[in-house]
């Protein structure tokens, strides 16, 4: 076999198109140059309908995890009070960042694997109705669990229950999922350049509301690099950025809005839950059980329990057979789940690619011979949308 045909399947870092890639190939140019300065300035104009933001997006040379710190240090100080939903590993993960910077953190602890409820966020918060909550944080794609978080019912609860702000952790979905930041009471969005945008690791981008930015620029807590005031005053002054961008990597992101302007936004979005469903058919059509339900379940990203056949097995199989790379469980579910991405640049015939491998891998491992069905299964939701 031709296995120097590799294909990825992980929840981020995600495949490349060759177009993005060849923008990326580009003579460098001055960071400081006018040409620069367009280049930036396109770009921040250009993701505004993908964050559903009025505002520029601000980008940051840096991984989604400091995204995360971002949004921490630029809205919260030491001995405020925060609520952090937890719905997973990212959840804790933006929990102890927050708690690391000596913030009072209110941990909402959500059953992994089920979304946040409106209903469980208000009953908590009515909890701390004593409390001065200065920020409630949230996860909106969990990519651990693969869980989809009703974030608009969640902003809708925390605009009418207090005055904290409302931050999103929206690394793994934002580029696949519909979003309004005004709509949803968002103030601060943030998100990484490896998954849904189709881009390599090295970029984070940060989105804003009014309310938003006005706390950041009140925020007294002490930071540098992660100073978003810089990059807005930079961005506002300028057009351009505080510190090195990564040049090459933002000449990438202007060819994926192009992508994303030429299939249409709404198609963008339609075409990832499209994805997610002819999956989900035909993982039950293998009969291996899915670890969230239809209603909470992710459209970039989708978390299988292996049954019988433990899901590192499965990964290993799948990698040396057919060169096709998933990603497995993380903390408490690691090696109870294997994670199927399917964000970016990835189409329906992927998935039909990765369910064949799946049947003639669970085959392999002596489960009942169930070959072309999985993929029947996903073709028959497939064409109901062609």
């Amino acid at each position: 076999m031709f296995l120097d045909q590799t294909y990825l399947f992980t929840p981020g870092p995600t495949p490349i198109p060759n177009r993005v890639n060849a923008a990326m190939a580009q003579p460098m140019i001055g960071h400081r140059s006018p040409d620069f300065s367009v280049l930036i300035e396109d770009v921040a104009n250009r993701l505004k309908p993908v964050f559903g933001t009025k505002h520029p997006v601000l980008a940051l040379t840096s991984s989604g995890t400091s995204a995360l710190e971002a949004a921490v240090v630029n809205t919260v100080s030491e001995g405020e009070d925060a609520v952090v939903i937890v719905a997973g590993s990212f959840g804790d993960r933006l929990a102890t960042i927050a708690e690391n910077y000596g913030v009072n953190v209110h941990r909402l602890n959500i059953e992994w694997g089920k979304s946040c409820t409106p209903e469980q966020l208000e009953a908590f918060l009515d909890g701390l109705a004593s409390t001065s909550v200065k920020a409630v944080f949230a996860t909106f794609n969990e990519t651990s669990t693969g869980v989809l978080n009703p974030i608009g019912a969640l902003g809708e609860v925390v605009a009418r229950k207090s005055d904290a702000l409302f931050v999103v952790d929206g690394v793994s979905c934002i580029g696949g999922v519909p979003v309004d930041m005004e709509k949803d009471h968002i103030d601060i969005l943030v998100t990484s350049s490896q998954k849904a945008l189709m881009l390599p690791p090295g970029l984070a981008f940060v989105a804003f509301s009014d309310r938003g930015l006005k706390a950041i620029r009140e925020c007294p807590a002490k930071r540098f690099y992660l100073d978003l005031n810089r990059y807005v005053k930079a961005y506002e002054e300028q057009k351009s950025t505080p510190f090195t961008p990564a040049v090459s990597l933002i000449a990438g992101a202007k060819e994926v809005c192009s992508m994303i302007e030429e299939e249409g936004w709404e198609n963008v979005i339609k075409r990832h839950y499209l994805l997610r469903d002819m999956l989900r058919a035909g993982i039950r059509e293998l009969g291996l059980p899915l670890l969230t339900s239809d209603e909470d379940a992710s459209p970039t990203v989708t978390a299988v329990k292996s049954g019988n056949i433990p899901a590192p097995d499965i990964q290993k199989a799948l990698k040396k057979d057919f060169a096709i790379t998933i990603a497995g469980g993380q903390k408490d579910l690691k090696g109870k789940i294997f994670r199927i991405g399917h964000m970016g640049y990835c189409t329906p015939f992927d998935i039909l690619k990765v369910l064949t491998a799946l049947e003639l891998t669970l085959a392999k491992f002596g489960e009942e011979p169930k070959l072309g069905a999985a993929v029947k299964k996903a073709e028959e939701v497939w064409v109901q949308h062609v």
